[in-house]
């Protein structure tokens, strides 16, 4: 990529990565145990897993409000605190071993975490450009990887002497000091366009809210229902479920950088097709396939070609007005998380009719995208004419 073109530049990429690691490290803890402390501790069913993975997904929703937070709170401050945010939800999940309580802490991290996404996505298109913020982007992915590897092996060694809910207090305890420092790294480059303090809608902008919906859905179907499938059907245990994570995120820290690459050089349609055709496959193989091996090498092609969903910020930042970039972010995960909010306790039911079939609903979800992302290249000269 280009060099930073400023100092600003610089000190707002360390600042997010310090902060994407501490939300990472969070986010990755919390599902490398999750499954098994829920399953085994608590005795939840698929569909009371549905029900919680529901209520993380409202955040999601709800980060519409980002908009009128920015009133109250500069964006790069209202990052800081909402990771703190994360890592408190984290640190208190193994006090409350019940069915509720699993609610609460996971919709307190999860309010920190998708705030912090939401804010994370809108400080990079505002101070990179359309060719910087795909290298960027790629790279936020490759630091992630190599983030949920360091917590794989954390996990791996404490769980031998710590249990799960210790587990969870030394993570989230590691993410709020994190933040704390990030604290002291914050810059803010007061010459950038001021975004606008409402919530954006507008009908150029339609395709880039069809595929975060579709996205979203899609994003669903994987995260709730792959790892249950692993734990509940093939018995996989924590460490077989941390292993599969460290190698997947090995394959994805030398990979993302080359997604950002791709886009550059190929476009957004064109990753994104690539993406959802290999979704339908990765799905039909989840519905049919019966080998708990060959279903964790579908996990690891899932969670590889996720990365390609950073085409859609990109496709939005060649096409939204500058001033638009903050709320229409804000606006985007949250219509990501419309569909985050029903699809996990629908599938949760239908898990328990059959299991193949959330994942039969992730292929016809893969079949709409991959028609839609057709359409970028023309979006994107309308919004250039």
């Amino acid at each position: 990529m280009k060099d930073f073109q400023s100092p600003q530049q610089r000190k707002m990429y360390n600042f997010l990565l310090l902060l994407i690691i501490a939300a990472t490290m969070g986010l990755q803890g919390w599902r490398t145990l999750f499954n098994n402390f829920a399953v085994d501790q608590v005795g939840i069913n698929g569909f009371q897993v549905g029900v919680i993975q529901s209520f993380r997904e409202i955040p999601g929703f709800l980060t519409f409000l980002v908009v009128y937070l920015l009133l109250i709170f500069k964006e790069h401050k209202l990052s800081i605190y909402s990771v703190m945010l994360t890592g408190l939800g984290v640190m208190l999940t193994g006090f409350f071993p019940t069915y509720l309580g699993i609610i609460f802490t996971t919709f307190l991290f999860s309010t920190g975490f998708h705030y912090f996404e939401t804010t994370n996505k809108s400080l990079t298109l505002q101070y990179f450009s359309s060719q910087q913020s795909p290298i960027i982007l790629g790279k936020q992915q490759s630091w992630k990887a190599i983030t949920n590897i360091g917590v794989g092996i954390l996990i791996l060694i404490t769980s031998r002497f710590l249990n799960l809910k210790w587990n969870f207090v030394l993570l989230g305890t590691a993410v709020i000091i994190l933040s704390i420092i990030a604290l002291f790294l914050s810059s803010v480059d007061r010459s950038l366009p001021i975004q606008k303090s409402h919530i954006v809608v507008k009908k150029k902008y339609w395709l880039f809210y069809a595929l975060n919906l579709l996205s979203g859905a899609r994003r669903q179907v994987f995260v709730v229902f792959a790892i249950f499938m692993l734990v509940e059907k093939y018995h996989f245990s924590v460490m077989m479920i941390t292993l599969l994570f460290i190698f997947n995120n090995i394959i994805i820290y030398f990979t993302a950088p080359y997604i950002g690459k791709g886009i550059n050089r190929y476009g957004e349609r064109t990753v994104l097709t690539l993406e959802y055709s290999f979704m339908i496959i990765v799905f039909l193989g989840y519905s049919f396939v019966q080998n708990a091996w060959i279903i964790a090498a579908l996990y690891i092609v899932d969670n590889l070609f996720f990365s390609c969903s950073i085409s859609i910020n990109t496709f939005f930042q060649k096409i939204g007005d500058k001033t638009d970039i903050a709320p229409s972010m804000a606006a985007g995960f949250a219509i990501n998380h419309i569909a985050a909010v029903f699809i996990p306790v629908i599938g949760g039911l239908l898990w328990i009719i059959d299991y193949q079939i959330p994942f039969l609903i992730g292929v016809f979800l893969a079949i709409v995208s991959l028609f839609l992302v057709q359409l970028i290249p023309n979006a994107i000269r309308k919004a250039n004419n």
